[in-house]
């Protein structure tokens, strides 16, 4: 079963739950991912089996990625997602269709973008969201992000919904909070989805379940 894949990563489950999962069905150890998937967000996440394949996961990190962001205005969120305690924005004019795609176009390119308090990016060793849960205040500084793609689907207040291809270490929270701000109506992440990382699709990824199944059919063949 050594190899890469692209595993469907579903809702309520962690990037490392996953390759524990995978740890106990191959009874392999050396196994990471390229590109962590928050919790709360489902899609794509390619994996990598067997110690030959996991030195190719630097090259895989650095691939674009693929999402559908769901965001709702009107407040913004601690955890820049609906798991966190929610500031409610006074909004006094509620944002027309072609202000909000002008404002989501403008983040294509190369921006600056602050990563969100409850993210994995290391402070002094620590974890920012283990800092963050403590109720310690957490401000990273921006980072240069890279935006290939940036498109509207579909806007009816306080709902939208966008596509956005992006370069590697790039928090799609980052830009919904971003154009909340700009907008000066509050933004966060309702749901989020990852449909591709470089050549790796949401079409010819495995569900999680069946790809253990298959591993265990496997050996005991």
């Amino acid at each position: 079963m050594e190899g890469i894949y692209a595993i469907y990563k579903p809702v309520g489950m962690t990037s490392h739950d996953v390759i524990h999962k995978l740890r106990q069905a191959t009874h392999i150890q050396r196994i990471g991912h390229a590109g962590t998937l928050d919790p709360r967000a489902e899609g794509v996440l390619v994996v990598a089996i067997g110690r030959q394949y996991t030195k190719q996961l630097t090259q895989l990190i650095l691939k674009d990625k693929e999402y559908f962001a769901d965001v709702t205005f009107g407040a913004f969120s601690s955890t820049d997602d609906s798991e966190g305690e929610k500031n409610i924005m006074k909004v006094e004019k509620i944002p027309s269709i072609s202000k909000v795609s002008k404002c989501l176009l403008s983040f294509k390119g190369e921006i600056y973008l602050r990563p969100p308090a409850f993210s994995a990016i290391k402070i002094q060793g620590k974890r920012a969201y283990a800092i963050a849960r403590k109720g310690k205040p957490v401000k990273l500084d921006k980072r240069k992000s890279q935006i290939f793609e940036i498109e509207l689907i579909r806007y009816l207040w306080p709902h939208l919904r966008f596509r956005v291809v992006t370069g590697s270490g790039v928090y799609v929270r980052s830009i919904a909070h971003a154009l909340g701000e700009a907008l000066g109506c509050g933004g966060y992440v309702e749901k989020l989805e990852r449909t591709r990382v470089g050549a790796f699709t949401k079409i010819n990824s495995a569900n999680l379940d069946f790809f253990i199944q298959t591993i265990k059919n496997s050996s005991e063949k």
